[in-house]
C-alpha cells in the first residue's frame, strides 16, 4: 500500500515522460541491431529493410557512355548525316549498361526547335525495345518502322532516320542524342499507316514511349553535335 501511495504522489507528467524516454531507447536499441545486420550484409546502416521504389529491385540509377565515330562530342555534324548530304543514319556504340538492363531507348532531338508552340522539340530519331544486349546501332539503318531485331523506330520522316537540316540563314543549332537503359520492352507501336511528315502523331507516339519509360530508366548517356546548313 505504501508502494502504491509513493506511485500515486509523482507526477503524471513525469511518469508520461519516463514512458516516452523509456520507448525512445527502446527504438535506439532496434534500430542499433537493425544497422548492424544491415552493416553485416553489406547495406548502409539506417536501410535495413532493403532500398524502397523500383518495384522491388532497388531504385540504382548508373551512367553510362555514348560515342559515335561519326562526329566528335559536341563537334560539327557532317553533311553526309544530314539532309544536305545523304541523309545516312550514323554508327552509335554504348558502354556500361547496369545489370538487368532489358532494352534501350535512343532519342535523337533539335534542341533549338519547337512544334506546334509545345514544349517538344524537333524529333529526328527515336529508337526504342532496342535488345538489352546490344551495345550499339549500326550505320545506315533501313527504313522501317519495326526492324528484324525487334527495335521500332519513328521520326518527323516517318520510319526513318531524319538528319540535322538547320538553315543556312539561321544560327547553329545544337542536336542531342540520348540513350536510356530500361529495365523492361515498352508496349508501344506505330500504326503502319502512319505517322508521315509533320503527322501530329509522331509527338503522341514519343510522349507515349516517355510516359512508358517512367519508373523503368535504370542508366543514361548523351551525345551532342552542331549543324547548320552550308551556304
Amino acid at each position: 500500500m505504501r508502494f502504491i501511495r509513493s506511485i500515486r504522489s509523482i507526477p503524471v507528467s513525469m511518469i508520461a515522460l519516463a514512458l516516452l524516454f523509456g520507448v525512445a531507447g527502446k527504438v535506439r536499441a532496434q534500430q542499433r541491431g537493425a544497422d548492424a545486420s544491415a552493416a553485416q550484409q553489406g547495406a548502409p546502416a539506417g536501410r535495413a529493410g532493403g532500398a524502397r521504389g523500383g518495384r522491388g529491385r532497388g531504385s540504382a540509377f548508373q551512367n553510362m557512355t555514348l560515342t559515335t565515330t561519326a562526329w566528335p562530342d559536341g563537334g560539327m555534324i557532317p553533311l553526309r548525316y544530314t539532309q544536305a548530304g545523304p541523309e545516312l543514319s550514323p554508327a552509335i556504340q554504348w558502354s556500361a549498361a547496369p545489370a538487368g538492363t532489358v532494352s534501350f531507348v535512343l532519342v535523337f532531338h533539335d534542341a533549338d526547335t519547337l512544334v506546334n508552340n509545345s514544349t517538344d522539340d524537333l524529333l529526328h530519331w527515336m529508337l526504342w525495345n532496342i535488345p538489352g544486349t546490344a551495345t550499339g546501332v549500326a550505320q545506315g539503318r533501313p527504313d522501317g518502322f519495326e526492324l528484324a531485331d525487334g527495335t521500332r523506330q519513328i521520326s518527323v520522316s516517318g520510319s526513318r532516320y531524319r538528319g540535322p537540316g538547320a538553315s543556312a540563314t539561321g544560327p547553329i543549332h545544337h542536336y542531342a542524342m540520348e540513350l536510356y537503359a530500361l529495365d523492361r520492352m515498352l508496349d508501344v507501336k506505330v500504326d503502319p499507316q502512319g505517322p508521315q511528315e509533320a503527322n501530329p502523331n509522331v509527338q503522341t507516339i514519343r510522349t507515349s514511349i516517355i510516359q512508358a519509360m517512367v519508373g523503368h530508366i535504370r542508366g543514361k548517356a548523351a551525345y551532342f553535335g552542331l549543324f547548320r546548313r552550308p551556304q
